[in-house]
């Protein structure tokens, strides 16, 4: 471990933690917290039914977060270096910026989402990748 490198990367990682547990709390809460986090009615339908569809969908994307959570921390220098971290941290930052300024055209394909859903969750990725951003220029320069 290395001293701390980019405190804005510590509050990235904070913040995938944050999301992974949001969608990990759909899967607690069930069919109404689908519903109150925008996931669609297909999605609340389906865990309300029981189907193990959402629950899948729901833990990969959580996991996700919390592998991009670790790559943050790990690019802060508060955990140890990680596999290929010069190259995923800045995919990470890519992914988040793209997902929160380019919405539109991943919209038609998830027609049952809210539009609320859409422009609260753009907003978060979109202010994450900010954070990603900033948090590689400290830790990199």
């Amino acid at each position: 471990m290395s001293t701390l490198q980019s405190p804005m990367l510590v509050l990235a990682g904070t913040f995938s933690f944050a999301a992974a547990a949001a969608h990990l709390a759909c899967i607690v809460g069930g069919p109404g917290w689908y519903r109150a986090m925008g996931a669609g009615e297909r999605m609340a339908l389906a865990a309300a039914r029981g189907q193990w569809r959402p629950t899948i969908v729901t833990l990969l994307i959580s996991a996700i977060l919390v592998t991009w959570g670790l790559y943050a921390l790990s690019g802060a220098g508060v955990l140890a270096e990680l596999p290929l971290q010069r190259w995923i941290l800045p995919v990470i930052t890519a992914v988040y910026l793209l997902r929160g300024l380019f919405f539109m055209p991943l919209r038609a394909h998830f027609p049952g989402n809210s539009a609320a859903f859409w422009y609260w969750s753009s907003g978060i990725c979109a202010a994450i990748g900010v954070v990603h951003l900033v948090g590689l220029w400290q830790a990199w320069g």
